[in-house]
C-alpha cells in the first residue's frame, strides 16, 4: 500500500476471529489537504480498541462511533467529513479538506474468508487489490491483470494509488518496498537512512565486517554474506531495488548478475562511465543481452551535480523514486 505496509487488515481479522468483533474503516476519497491519503485504514474492535488512522486524529472519534453502530446493525456505510482549518493545523497541515470513509463490519459485510485471502496475499508478498462495489456492496480480490478494469487497475498497482473506478473502490495492497545496498561505503550511510525514511525495508550487504559494522551503521540491518548469497536468501522481486556501491567487480558483479536474473524494478551501480563500460563487457561475456544490461542505471543516480555522499544518496533515491513511479 502507498501508505506503507502496515498490519491493519491482519489486526481486524484477528479481532474478528477471537470473538471481539471488528470493523474496517478505509479512506476512499479526499479533497483538499486531507490528513491521510486514500487507502489509509483504521481497525475498530467491538471492545473499542483501535489500530491505524484515517485522519491523523481529526475524525477518528466519529468513525469509531459509526463503526460500533455498524457492528450492531451489520451494515456498511460511507461517511463524509469536513476537516476544518483549525483541526488540520493541529495535525500539522496548513489547511483543511474533506474525506470520505468507508466502514465495513467484518463477517456481516466483509466476509471473513475474503479478508483472510487479503491477509494471506500480503503475507506472501503478492500484489492484490480489494474491490468494493459501493452500490451493490459486492466484494472481491483482484490482481494487476484483472480483466474488468484493464489498464486502469494495472496503473493503480504501478502508482500505489487506491481509488474509484466508476462505482468500484479499488484498495491497492502492494508488497512493501525493499532495497538491498551492496557495499558499506560512505554513500551507504545516508542512503540507508533515506531509504528507511522513504518507506523501504532496507538491508546493507557487505562481507567485510570492518566496513559493515554496527558502529558505522547503527540500527541498520546488515548482512555479512557474499552478495549473491545474501540476495538469494532475501529474495528479489518487482518491489525491490538493488544498489551496488563498491565498484569492485568481486563484490558488485555477483549482486548485479543476481539482480539481472530477477525482476527487480531498479538496479543502480556506482562507478564512472569508464568503469561501467568495463562492467558491460564482463556481463556480455557472461551471456547477458544488451536489453538485460540496459536495465542498469549507471552511473547511479539522477544527474543533479551531486558531490558529497549525502547528495549522491539524494540523487540515488530520486532516481529510484522516478523509476518506481514513472517506469
Amino acid at each position: 500500500m502507498t501508505q506503507g505496509f502496515d498490519d491493519i487488515p491482519e489486526i481486524a481479522l484477528d479481532w474478528h476471529r477471537t470473538g471481539k468483533g471488528a470493523a474496517l474503516a478505509t479512506v476512499v476519497q479526499t479533497w483538499g489537504s486531507a490528513p491521510r491519503q486514500v487507502g489509509s485504514q483504521l481497525a475498530i474492535s467491538g471492545e473499542g480498541e483501535i489500530a491505524g488512522s484515517v485522519s491523523g486524529g481529526c475524525v477518528e472519534g466519529a468513525v469509531v462511533v459509526e463503526a460500533t453502530d455498524a457492528l450492531e446493525d451489520g451494515a456498511s456505510r460511507i461517511l463524509e467529513f469536513g476537516v476544518s482549518d483549525d483541526e488540520a493545523f493541529a495535525v500539522g497541515l496548513a489547511c483543511g479538506g474533506t474525506i470520505r470513509v468507508m466502514v465495513e463490519p467484518v463477517g456481516a459485510q466483509l466476509p471473513e474468508d475474503l479478508l483472510a485471502g487479503l491477509v494471506a496475499a500480503r503475507a506472501e508478498r503478492r500484489a492484490v487489490a480489494y474491490l468494493v462495489d459501493t452500490d451493490s456492496w459486492s466484494r472481491r480480490l483482484a490482481g494487476a491483470d484483472d480483466a474488468a478494469f484493464g489498464p486502469a487497475i494495472a496503473a493503480r498497482f504501478r502508482s500505489d494509488k487506491s481509488g474509484f473506478e466508476e462505482d468500484t473502490f479499488i484498495a491497492v495492497h502492494n508488497p512493501p518496498l525493499r532495497m538491498a545496498v551492496v557495499g558499506a561505503v560512505h554513500i551507504a550511510q545516508p542512503l540507508m537512512v533515506m531509504a528507511r525514511l522513504a518507506g523501504y525495508d532496507a538491508v546493507l550487504i557487505d562481507p567485510r565486517e570492518a566496513f559493515g559494522s554496527e558502529n558505522r551503521f547503527p540500527g541498520e540491518a546488515i548482512l555479512h554474506d557474499w552478495p549473491d548469497e545474501a540476495l538469494a536468501a532475501r529474495g528479489l522481486d518487482a518491489r525491490t531495488a538493488v544498489v551496488t556501491l563498491t565498484h569492485d567487480p568481486k563484490l558488485d558483479d555477483p549482486a548485479i548478475v543476481a539482480a539481472l536474473k530477477s525482476d527487480v524494478f531498479y538496479l543502480g551501480c556506482l562507478g564512472s562511465t569508464r568503469t561501467h563500460a568495463k562492467r558491460v563487457t564482463r556481463l556480455a561475456e557472461q551471456g547477458f543481452a544488451e536489453t538485460d544490461i540496459a536495465r542498469i542505471h549507471a552511473p547511479v543516480g539522477l544527474d543533479i551535480g551531486a558531490k558529497s555522499p549525502a547528495e549522491i544518496a539524494i540523487a540515488v533515491m530520486a532516481e529510484i523514486t522516478r523509476t518506481l513511479r514513472q517506469g
